[in-house]
Order: structure tokens, then sequence, then C-alpha cells
């Protein structure tokens, strides 16, 4: 792993305030791509009754829809590598409007889509090639957007500008958790499965196109015109000096990576759904309650990146890894026993999930410039194709029989992973200055 230069991202320097409205509009942008994203998993059961044949289960049902959730991030590799590629030979900006009109497209189009009562199986067909089309998008998105914000604030503050992009993602996830919770409170069950479901996509299509837009007001990042302009970007083919040259990167990003799909998939997008189908929570609870604990992902996200610019990632990684854990194992103990202690819980388990604002700081730091998105694309969307599309599918199961706690033992075992990652850069002090 090489160690990244001082000169490598832009100087130490105070924030000013263009770097505050750089910020400002990628979160924003980022937030309303990713919840075209993620408002699939907020009504997977919906979806899993309209797309699948008459008289399926509600398990199998769901497990069915997590499933096509799931074929979104086998997709980002592809999306991620591509856009990577010209996003480190031609420019970032380019990229990143690029991506947030990929996602716009297929989101609007699945709010149009015919269910299998009218076309039978080419529905759930259809709906797999736009889930497909979405991961395409949100692969070169989220490294890209994480690259852009490094690279345009001074040094000793990566740690606030990779957090409040992450944010702005989450405040993505809460828009769809609100979103699904006010369908929820004021539509019949009846009236979600006619046409409550499509408002949300349709939504979610406007949000894209108004994220373009957003878009034009970006500068390309200073790093980038300098590596330009010095004529020092790299000539090879950037996975090729990326898989070549920076394996520990690879491996470790891809560790970190894995504790951040746990955090997101499990605890913020699985939960809320898991609570109706395994713990019998009325709906209008469960979203509720999930509401809450998004938003406390969003506040947990930028202490998160506090915590990264005060103490440095490894403190940051092994504090929010053993919290995770710990929250989530109560917030599903208190599940089995009834809930009582929901809404304070949940929100906890959100705030620890906040380790998704820590884990981009560590990938920005495994790669020099010129390789920075390959390599962080590369590392991101392998392993989230990998974790990410298994973790709905084994979650589900273990819900299912483990007598509720699976998902629980799940995030434990993560967690774990991450207390690992943390004590591994403890020890590597002179790449992450921890």
């Amino acid at each position: 792993m090489s160690v990244i230069p001082e000169s490598d991202l832009t100087e130490r320097r105070p924030l000013t305030r263009g770097d505050a409205k750089t910020l400002l509009l990628a979160a924003l942008g980022g937030a309303l791509e990713f919840y075209d994203f993620v408002i699939f998993a907020y009504f997977a059961k919906t979806l899993g009754h309209l797309f699948f044949p008459p008289g399926t289960s509600d398990w199998l049902a769901q497990l069915q829809a997590f499933g096509i959730f799931a074929v979104g991030y086998l997709a980002r590799p592809i999306g991620g590598l591509v856009m990577a590629h010209f996003g480190d030979r031609v420019g970032r900006k380019r990229m990143f409007t690029l991506s947030v009109f990929l996602m716009a497209v297929p989101t609007l189009l699945i709010g149009a889509l015919p269910t299998y009562g009218t076309i039978g199986v080419f529905a759930p067909v259809l709906l797999t090639l736009l889930r497909i089309v979405q991961g395409i998008a949100i692969g070169g998105e989220v490294p890209g957007a994480w690259v852009f914000v490094a690279e345009h604030v001074p040094r000793h503050r990566i740690g606030l500008a990779c957090a409040s992009l992450s944010c702005g993602l989450t405040v993505g996830i809460l828009i769809g958790s609100l979103v699904a919770a006010a369908m929820n409170a004021y539509l019949s069950e009846a009236a979600m499965l006619a046409y409550g479901w499509r408002i949300a996509f349709v939504l979610g299509g406007v949000f894209g196109f108004f994220a373009v837009y957003l878009r034009r007001w970006l500068s390309e990042t200073p790093v980038f015109t300098r590596l330009r302009e010095r004529k020092q970007l790299t000539t090879e083919l950037p996975a090729w000096v990326v898989l070549r040259d920076h394996l520990p990167g690879v491996a470790l990003s891809m560790v970190v990576t894995w504790v951040l799909t746990a955090a997101i998939v499990v605890v913020i997008l699985m939960t809320p759904t898991l609570m109706q189908t395994a713990f019998h929570v009325a709906p209008d609870r469960a979203f509720a309650s999930g509401s809450l604990a998004a938003f406390a992902l969003c506040v947990g996200c930028l202490l998160g990146g506090l915590l990264v610019d005060w103490q440095g990632k490894a403190r940051a990684m092994l504090v929010a890894s053993i919290g995770l854990g710990v929250s989530t194992y109560a917030l599903y103990v208190d599940l089995k026993s009834g809930g009582a202690l929901l809404f304070a819980l949940y929100p906890l388990a959100g705030l620890f999930a906040g380790v998704a604002g820590i884990v981009p700081s560590v990938l920005v730091a495994s790669f020099p410039a010129a390789i920075r998105f390959s390599g962080i694309s590369l590392s991101y969307n392998v392993a989230y194709a990998i974790c990410g599309a298994a973790t709905p599918v084994v979650v589900g199961y273990l819900a299912k029989t483990a007598g509720g706690l699976g998902p629980a033992h799940y995030v434990a075992l993560v967690s774990l992973v991450g207390v690992a990652s943390a004590i591994y850069m403890l020890r590597s002090r002179r790449w992450f200055g921890a």
C-alpha cells in the first residue's frame, strides 16, 4: 500500500464558501439519486406480491423481491469500473453527472411497469433489467462522489467531506423512509397495491432529473486538474494498475465495505420490512421508527467524519464497529420481546450505522490520485456486489430460521470484522495516521 503524499490532495487550508457549496450540491444530488436506488427496499413486500404469481406467501414474495433488489448490487461493478476508467482518464465531473442520469431513467420506468397480472412472467424480467441499470448507475455514483468531494477540500477535512457526502446519500434513505411511512399511513393496503407504489418511483425519477440539473453547477476537482496540467494521468489501464500495485489497499477497502454493507442494508433498509414479517410490527410503526433510524444515521455519518478528522480513521472505525454490533443486538432482542423500546433502540442502531461515514475516508487514503477513482470503485463495488447481493437473501433466510435474531447475529459478525480492520490500521500508522 502506498503512502499518499501531502501534495496528492488539496493543501492544508480552511474550508471556504466554495468548498461548502460544492459539498452541499454534491450531497443533495447524492441524496436524490440514492433515494431512487433504495426506495425498492421499502416497497419490497408490495412489489413481491405484484410482480410474482398470485397466492405467493408473504415470506416467499418478500424473499423474491429482495432477490431482485440484490441484483442491483451485482451490477454495480460493471458501472463502477467503466465510469471509474473514464473518471481517471477524462475527469471526475463528467462521470458524476452521467451516473445520476442513468439512475433517473430506470426509476421512472419502474413506476410505469405493468405487473404480473397484466403481462405475466415478463413483469419480473423487466423489473430485474431496470434494477440492473440502477445498479450500474449507483456503481459509478458512490465511489465517484467520494473522490469528488475528497479532492475538493483540504487534507485535514477529508473525513468531514466524505462524511457529508455519505450523509447526503443517507438523506436519500431518509426521504425514502418518510415517503414509505407517509404512504403506509395515509393509503390503504388496496390503494398501495393499486397505485401507491408507483407514486414513489415516479417521484424518484423526478428527483433524479433535478439532481442532473444541480450538478451542472459543480466544477472539476483541483487534484484532477493539476494531474492533467502536469501530464501525470495514468497511461495504463487504471484497473490493472490497481490490481498490480495496490492489492493491500484493495483488500482493506473490501473489508470495510462489508461493514458498511451490513450497516446500511441490514440495519436501515431491511429491518423495517423484517419487523413486519418476523415480529408482526404494524407497517406504520415499522416505517416511523425506520425514519427515526435513518435520521440518526445521517447524524451518525457526520459525527463519524468529525471523529476521523479528530482521532483518525482507525479509532473512529473501532468505536463505530463495536457500537454497531451491540446496538443492533439490543434492537433485535427488544423486538423479540415485544418492541417496547423500539423508538429508542432503533435510532441508536441507526446512529452507529454512521460507520458508513467513516469507511470512505479509509478508501480515499488507500489509493493515489491517478488511480483513486478506479481503486475505490473496484474495491467498493466488488465487495458490495458480493456482500450486498448475498446479504438480503441470507438475512431474509436467517430472520425466518434463527428465531428472529438472525439479522443481529449477522451484523455482530461483520462488526467484528470492522474491529479487526481498525486494529490493522492502528498497526499501519504510516499509511493511515491512525
